[in-house]
This record gives C-alpha cells, structure tokens and sequence, in this order.
C-alpha cells in the first residue's frame, strides 16, 4: 500500500499558541512528531495555514505545504493538503492518515496499527483506542467510545461510556472495560474527501467530536486497539511533563 501521514499544525491554539514551534529539548514539536512518523511510513507531510511553521519545517528538511486558514477540521486542512501534494508528486494513495502534530511522544508501531484495519478491504476508515487500566481514575476525563462485537465503533463521547446501572461508580471499572479515544484517522483517499465534504451534524456538534459525524451519516470507523500511551500537549503542564520524558530517555 501506498501510504501518506498528514500533520496537521496551526499556529493559533486558544490554550498554547505556537505550540507547533515549542522547544522540546532542541527540537520543535512539529519536528518530533514529524522524526517519529517517518519511522513508520516513507511519506510524510505538514499541512500548516502559518509561514513561521512551514519556514521550521523546512529548515529540518521536511515536507509541508501551506493550506487555507478558514479550516474548522484538521480533517479539512489533511484534504486540502493531500490533493496538493498528490498534483505535484503523481503518487496513487491507498491510505492517508492524519496524524495528530501536538503528540511529540507518538509510537511508530500505532501507526501500524492503524494501518492493520486495512486488511479489511471494506474499511474506509479506522482509528485508534487505548483500554483504561484498572489503577486509573476513568472520570478523569477524555474521548469515550464504545465498539460493537466486529471492532467498529458506535459512538465518541466526552462523557463516560458506556453507564453501567446498578453499580457503584467506584465499581465501574470492575464491571466493564471503558476505552479512550487516540486522536490518530487514516482514511480512504474516496473516504477522506466524502468526510470532508459532509456538513457537520448535531451529534458532532454536540460533543465537538469530528468522527460522529461520519457515524451520524451511517458510516463505519474500524477501531485498532494500542497499548502506547501518547500525551497530548495542550498546556504548559503537558509541555513540560513530555520534556521530563524525552530527557529521561536520551
């Protein structure tokens, strides 16, 4: 398969603005996160709507191209960027995944993952989910989903899910296995641009969740199971917590 990861990376954020370009032990976050991609997938590129970006990434030699600024969607901003890069390279895609550019401690092997969806030949879209271990809080907060018995998912919550009545909220985790959403698409070049393309729906507006609004048109998302954790980096907290890791590790 011919595969191509998309990062998606602005420079506005209304809790870390410019984190793209936050320094994380010498390197810029986008810089990290783009090295641990390339580990996995020979393709891979920046979709910014910002100069300052598209200059950093290109003074580490990677690829990016300069994308609208009027994206509500990371998903939006990976189409534009996709059939720009598609125009000038001539390569047939059988994947694109849109790989989240504020996850610096992002695992190779979850992109294999999500690419084993694929092996269903029906699958037009999958993602990833992390199972909540026992010693942690669940109520801490996250993206929820529940998955029917052929690992498709049924829905993506802010809230926790599923409810289990008659139990304890203390004993939730006893009675049922929650999940965690990973934030990671890979998408059908077809079903990329259909997703793009749809209005949003109540449910997605609802949650402020993206993928509900494929599930809310009756598509499928095929869910790949890891067992990596990643850490978004969406607060200093976050910032300073992913420099602590990266430095115990070198």
């Amino acid at each position: 398969m011919n595969i191509l990861g998309i990062l998606p990376a602005r420079y506005g954020s209304t809790r870390l603005e410019g984190k793209p370009l936050l320094d994380i032990c010498g390197k810029p976050m986008i810089q990290r996160v783009y090295e641990q991609a390339k580990k996995a997938l020979t393709d891979v590129l920046v979709a910014t709507d910002d100069k300052r970006i598209e200059k950093a990434v290109k003074a580490f030699g990677g690829n990016v191209v300069m994308t609208s600024d009027k994206h509500n969607t990371g998903t939006n901003r990976c189409l534009e960027a996709f059939e720009i890069f598609k125009s000038t390279s001539g390569v047939d895609y059988d994947v694109v995944i849109n790989i989240q550019g504020d996850e610096p401690l992002l695992e190779p092997e979850q992109i294999k993952q999500i690419l084993s969806c694929f092996d269903d030949k029906s699958t037009q879209m999958a993602t990833l989910v992390i199972p909540v271990k026992a010693s942690e809080n669940v109520f801490e907060g996250g993206v929820f989903v529940v998955m029917d018995k052929n690992n498709n998912a049924m829905y993506f919550s802010r809230s926790v899910i599923p409810f289990v009545r008659d139990a304890d909220k203390n004993n939730w985790q006893q009675q049922h296995t929650f999940y965690k959403h990973v934030g990671m698409y890979a998408f059908t070049p077809v079903a990329l641009e259909e997703f793009a393309n749809l209005s949003q729906t109540s449910l997605e507006i609802a949650e402020s969740l993206e993928q509900n609004r494929w599930l809310e048109n009756g598509n499928k998302i095929k869910v790949a199971t890891t067992e990596f954790e990643t850490i978004a980096v969406d607060t200093l907290e976050d910032l300073n917590k992913v420099r602590n890791i990266i430095t115990k590790k070198s």
